[in-house]
């Protein structure tokens, strides 16, 4: 690339400094677009302060230099006020740029979806952004959003847009008239030139401070602003404020075309030709926008072809799929203009495109996995928090390519790449992805939740049968599951659980419990405990010894022989549960409710006892134990940073619930006379709130701030130590998956005992249901009262509480056992495996006395 120009400009002084030459930097690459300020360098007489360059080579980037002194090369503040070499705007990558355009000190971008962005001076409003403040880095004109904007021009200070649909605006100064308004006023937005309505411009462009506008339908160019050099063409040198009709030359015939219009400075040139002058035509109209992926492109790659143009091939491939740019400019859906339509909730993707044109890159396998490598070394690693939607788009086309990789056993590492790279973005990019993921069509929403699912199901699988660490890979793949899983609550059209589940969560638990040590210092994570001080000798062992709670947790009762393959944690989350519901005084039951609540302590002993109560949880859920402590959904809101509502207050206490609803429906002087204030217990929901009266007008805000205190205000300090415990006790927060009530059936259990659904599952070990044996035992087991067939889950299983799903969920198998003194002894169960041992009594009244006294008073474990 050669630049040339004038430094120093002193009108017709021969002293100027001149400047021209080369730079090295773009040497071997092929320029799309440049943009000086006044247009043609070569008829200009004036200062050239920078110049803006779009490159296809340098990932469709764009690159300014030049005079910095109000932010017109958009680098940000603090930056030179003179840039000597070519600087990346990084604040527009990824952006697919169709054109860029240079004024005096100020400069625009326009993406292949309209989108317009500006910087630089503006102390007319040239950056029609509603003020007359500068601009250093490129901010985009929001006004112009949805306007079909296919072209801009810029001036000294003023800038013109054009349409598509042939509607021209100016904004800046309009002290020649350059604005075609009729005024010689400036203007600080975005305003239609009224002259042209029922016209359609075809093109226009601007001088230093005059402006040319081209309707094609009545070959007439039409000129208005600075006329004091002849530049309006109209034979005067005047300024004027309207667009007129240009006087052509007498030489021009109505037989030549004009192809082109532009202006340098105080000077106007049209292009003309022949109509069959097809070589000038297509290079004065041609788009030199961001280089996209098409299907003409495709079809080359994939052909078969020599050495010498693979080598061709080779290089296209690796400058379209190492540039964001590229990629966020192909398959953009541009039936009826919607592309056009981008927004926050709008991609202006056809994604239909993008798959079938991964999937004719995949008929070549060579061309796939150059595609692959580039992406994986190129692509991913440059990709930073970019702005705008257009930017975003990469993250929605990359799982099509996914998809066919998949279908080929290769998108693991380039998934979890992908994962890494999301969640790098910064919130406000990350806000916008999420936005529109919640309105990506339900096909390829489930492309996606398909691809991360599979890839963290197969680390998963390696990690449970290879007893390898592969959390590295994984972590990163399930937050992005977890961000997916939350957005699909939000869809309209969403997808089922299934969709998320890897394979059975009992998997996931044990795939921890069941590998070997993974660490050099690898800290034990078992127990031992006495029955009648389980919660005491519990917290000894969390506040002295050193823990690994990744690994599962196995428990030792004192003077009990057992072995904890599952049975004996059950049975000791069970005790613990019933210890702090008994003893705890930083949680307390409610009475209308049964269900516990934090109480108002918040000292700094009940804060530590709620950290530990909050790993015991933690321990719980992470072990698949049952925790019988009744917390409200509301806990379980909160630990998901969801805000509790009246409904949860409800369900905690649905006598205080019930006297907040009727305030809320008395009449109005009811309501006054109740004498209610904005306290509750003493405490002022809001400043001054003893001395504000509740009435029909402010009940809504006094029941809001009621519930707020109830769950939030009244308790921070005690949740806060809840929470942090309960993290501590799960080393992987998997957890966050779940809505908050499948959360607290997962600690909590269900106790809802459908008691015909155990007979269904059951098994059976030297004996059959016909047995008489058998029949005597369900028959027995079908009389009991049910706080004793409560007990005998315990006795069975280690705990009363049930999984999700209820009864149908266990599996019992009943062994059979023949003895000859078998009415001497007990009925004996191994809680790990769900398995009663059942003695051949000789009659059900034995069987019945026998098995009463087991489940009633048989607590201690041995080995079977």
């Amino acid at each position: 690339m050669l630049y040339w120009g004038r430094l120093n400009s002193t009108g017709d002084d021969p002293s100027h400094e001149n400047l021209n030459g080369s730079d090295q930097m773009f040497r071997g690459t092929r320029i799309t677009d440049v943009s000086i300020r006044e247009g043609l360098a070569t008829f200009l007489r004036d200062t050239d302060r920078k110049v803006i360059v779009v490159t296809s080579h340098k990932h469709g980037q764009l690159f300014t230099w030049g005079q910095n002194s109000s932010g017109q090369l958009g680098l940000g503040k603090g930056e030179p006020s003179q840039v000597e070499s070519p600087q990346p705007l990084k604040s527009l990558c990824g952006i697919p740029l169709a054109q860029i355009s240079a004024g005096g000190d100020h400069s625009f971008a326009l993406s292949l979806s309209g989108a317009v962005f500006g910087w630089g001076r503006n102390s007319a409003g040239q950056l029609g952004l509603g003020d007359t403040d500068d601009r250093h880095v490129p901010v985009c004109l929001k006004s112009l959003n949805l306007k079909k904007t296919v072209f801009i021009s810029c001036g000294e200070d003023h800038t013109a847009v054009l349409t598509k649909g042939g509607l021209m605006l100016t904004f800046g100064s309009g002290h020649y008239g350059q604005l075609g308004h009729n005024s010689f006023r400036d203007e600080h937005h975005p305003r239609i030139v009224a002259e042209f309505w029922g016209s359609k411009v075809s093109q226009i462009v601007c001088g230093r401070h005059h402006t040319l506008a081209f309707v094609e339908s009545s070959t007439k160019i039409y000129s208005f602003g600075c006329g004091e050099q002849g530049q309006l063409g109209n034979g005067q040198r005047t300024n004027q404020c309207v667009p007129l009709p240009v006087q052509l030359p007498p030489e021009y015939s109505p037989d030549q075309m004009i192809k082109k219009i532009t202006a340098g400075g105080n000077l106007s040139v049209v292009f003309i030709s022949t109509t069959d002058d097809v070589q000038a035509s297509s290079y004065l109209n041609s788009c030199n926008g961001t280089a996209v992926l098409d299907d003409e492109i495709i079809d080359r790659w994939i052909s078969d072809c020599n050495s010498r143009v693979w080598k061709r091939n080779q290089r296209e491939i690796k400058k379209m799929f190492s540039s964001a740019s590229c990629i966020n400019g192909s398959f953009i859906e541009k039936s009826s203009d919607k592309h056009y339509n981008t927004s926050l909730v709008t991609s202006g993707l056809d994604l239909s495109l993008a798959r079938l044109a991964f999937e004719k890159l995949a008929k070549k396998d060579k061309v796939l996995s150059l595609i692959e490598g580039t992406v994986e070394r190129d692509l991913l690693p440059s990709l930073g928090s970019p702005a705008g939607v257009e930017a975003l788009r990469v993250y929605l086309i990359l799982p099509e390519l996914l998809r066919v990789l998949k279908k080929k056993g290769r998108a693991t590492q380039l998934t979890i790449s992908l994962a890494s790279a999301i969640l790098k973005l910064k919130p406000e990019s990350l806000d916008v992805l999420t936005s529109l993921w919640t309105k990506l069509p339900y096909y390829y929403f489930r492309t996606l939740v398909k691809m991360f699912h599979s890839v963290c199901a197969h680390f998963m699988s390696l990690m449970m049968t290879a007893r390898c660490d592969h959390w590295t890979e994984v972590r990163p793949l399930l937050k992005v599951l977890q961000k997916l899983y939350n957005i699909n609550r939000q869809r309209v059209v969403r997808l089922t659980e299934g969709y998320f589940l890897i394979k059975k969560l009992s998997h996931f638990f044990d795939m921890v419990r069941h590998m070997e040590p993974l660490f050099v210092f690898n800290f034990e994570n078992s127990l031992c405990v006495n029955r009648e001080t389980v919660l005491a000798d519990t917290l000894v062992y969390l506040k002295t010894t050193r823990h690994n709670f990744s690994l599962p947790l196995e428990v030792q009762f004192s003077l009990e022989a057992g072995f904890d393959d599952g049975g004996l944690r059950a049975e000791f989350f069970t005790l613990l549960g019933q210890e702090i519901r008994k003893d705890s005084s930083v949680i307390q039951v409610s009475e209308d409710s049964g269900l516990f609540w934090f109480s108002a302590d918040d000292s700094g002993s009940s804060q530590e006892e709620l950290f530990y109560i909050g790993v015991i949880c933690g321990l719980a859920f992470y072990n698949r134990c049952y925790m019988n402590i009744g917390f409200p959904v509301a806990l379980f809101k909160k630990l998901l940073n969801l805000s509790p509502t009246f409904s949860d207050l409800e369900e905690l206490s649905p006598v205080e619930a019930r006297s907040l609803k009727n305030v809320l429906m008395e009449d109005e002087d009811v309501v006054e006379v109740l004498y209610l204030d904005f306290t509750v217990k003493g405490k002022e929901l809001i400043p001054n709130g003893a001395e504000i009266l509740v009435t029909k007008a402010n009940r809504q805000k006094y029941a809001d701030l009621y519930v707020d205190f109830v769950f939030n205000k009244s308790v921070k300090n005690q949740f806060k130590k809840f929470e942090k415990g309960f993290s501590r006790g799960i080393p992987i927060p998997f957890w966050k998956m779940f809505k908050p009530e499948e959360l607290r059936d997962l600690l909590y259990g269900t106790s809802k005992y459908e008691w015909a659904d155990l007979q269904k599952g059951v098994t059976y070990e030297q004996c059959g249901p016909s047995d008489e044996l058998i029949q005597n035992f369900w028959s027995v087991f079908f009389k009991l009262n049910e706080e004793d067939q409560k007990k005998f889950l315990t006795f069975v299983y280690g705990t009363d509480r049930l999984p999700v799903g209820g009864l149908s969920k266990l599996r019992l198998k009943i062994v059979r056992h023949n003895y000859t003194d078998a009415d001497e002894r007990f009925p004996s169960a191994q809680t790990c495996y769900g398995i009663l041992h059942l003695p051949n009594y000789s009659s059900i009244h034995i069987l019945r006395e026998k098995l009463v006294h087991a489940i009633t008073y048989c607590e201690v474990f041995g080995q079977v």
